[in-house]
């Protein structure tokens, strides 16, 4: 009886690392990330929408986004990625 579940098992095992464990994985980086989240921090949203954060409540986040500063309110979840900040994009953004 227990030769016939082999299969069943196995597949099932192999189903976990495959699918779920990774996705948990990244679930548990992502939750990191908007929990490591501050003000001056560079993200982008999975609007793709990229912004300067200027401030951070509860479950909100102020983005101060283009030239003229523009304050938007957005939910935390959805930032994508913070993203580094580097000479060119702080060039990019001059121009």
């Amino acid at each position: 009886m227990l030769v016939q579940f082999a299969p069943l098992v196995l597949l099932f095992v192999v189903f976990w690392f495959v699918l779920i464990r990774p996705q948990r994985k990244k679930d548990k980086q992502v939750k990191e990330m908007l929990n490591n989240l501050k003000a001056g921090d560079r993200v982008c949203t999975i609007g793709g929408i990229y912004g300067t954060i200027t401030g951070i409540k509860d479950d909100t986040v102020t983005l101060s986004v283009g030239r003229d500063n523009l304050s938007m309110v957005i939910a935390r979840w959805g930032i994508r990625s913070v993203e580094e900040v580097t000479i060119e994009n702080d060039a990019q953004e001059l121009n």
